[in-house]
């Protein structure tokens, strides 16, 4: 699976690399740098799509004393970071923020399970998001674009009705099972009740419906700031665009990396769909490609930080475990 995702990761590297001098790599850095620091503010603009996301995760917990609102900003922050720069294809970073929840004495069913769920808000949440940009499309009267939204909506909502139907079957104590054929019995004796407690604590999550439709307006929320960062990248590039662009562009683009999902980063890909999609909307391949950039490079100067976060917390981690083993071998003698 590794080896698998560096491939992809090599081979949309070398897509994006390849569209950049197609398109003509001195007219896009030409735009970026009369971009100037804006890009650091459209950096910044980033703040409001990991706020409402972490709002609507801290919802999913239902226990007397939930993770602080900064401490899950945190954990979102150095998930996405895991996603965003290392080939994890998309997965990676939903383990990180869980883990960094229950080494802080979080229960391990409510941060697993809050994840999950989380994970599920966001994809329902992303197919409303994406409607827009579908509905978009037809004020454009493209009809070729709309059909090709259409079929990457409609893999989308299968992907995300399976996943929601296995977590409903009871998904850990399942794979559990499939588990038991590899390995054996007693290697998975122990991990059989946390699989059916993370079963359990995600019903649960799911009977409280109110909840739920409370996290999904706040994870929506999300995905409509998200255009900010569209918005003002296109500004400070010389786009003569408004807000009906930047959404249909945010939205879109997010469907792209949706289906593209098994390529690290969506590398190449999103840059060309932000192409295709920007000459529908009278944008450049140069204003459009440095758009993408923008994103990149926030998606860098975010993710470098959250990364050193998260190899420092796992540092203490290991250097706590240790002192840990030195006292037990201490007073045992």
């Amino acid at each position: 699976m590794k080896k698998t995702g560096y491939i992809l990761f090599g081979l949309g590297l070398s897509l994006l690399i390849g569209i950049l001098i197609y398109f003509g790599i001195g007219d896009i850095f030409k735009a970026l740098e009369a971009a100037g620091y804006g890009l650091f503010l459209v950096a910044a603009s980033h703040a409001a799509p990991l706020l409402f996301d972490a709002v609507a995760w801290r919802l999913l917990f239902i226990i007397p004393e939930p993770p602080s609102l900064p401490l899950l900003i945190k954990a979102r922050w150095v998930g996405e970071s895991i996603n965003s720069l290392l080939p994890a294809a998309q997965i990676g970073g939903d383990l990180v923020r869980a883990r960094m929840l229950a080494v802080r004495g979080y229960p391990v069913a409510d941060a697993g399970a809050s994840v999950l769920v989380e994970i599920t808000i966001a994809l329902i949440t992303q197919l409303i998001f994406s409607l827009v940009g579908i509905a978009g499309l037809v004020y454009l009267g493209n009809q070729h674009l709309i059909k090709q939204a259409v079929i990457a909506v409609a893999a989308l909502s299968l992907g995300a009705i399976g996943f929601l139907a296995v977590q409903k079957k009871g998904l850990w104590t399942r794979l559990l099972g499939i588990m038991s054929v590899i390995f054996s019995k007693e290697r998975l004796a122990g991990l059989a009740p946390d699989a059916k407690a993370l079963d359990e604590k995600i019903l649960e999550l799911y009977s409280h419906r109110w909840i739920i439709f409370q996290s999904c307006i706040w994870r929506l929320a999300g995905w409509f700031s998200g255009a900010i960062e569209v918005w003002l990248a296109l500004k400070f590039l010389g786009a003569n665009t408004g807000v009906f662009e930047a959404i249909l562009l945010e939205s879109l683009g997010q469907v792209i990396r949706g289906i593209a999902f098994l390529v690290p980063g969506a590398f190449g890909v999103q840059e060309g769909g932000f192409v295709i999609l920007g000459n529908l909307l009278g944008i450049t391949p140069e204003i459009a490609l440095g758009m993408s950039l923008a994103k990149r490079f926030r998606e860098l100067i975010l993710g470098i930080p959250g990364l050193i976060v998260w190899q420092v917390e796992e540092g203490k981690l290991v250097f706590s475990s240790k002192k840990k083993k030195e006292t037990r071998k201490g007073e045992e003698k």
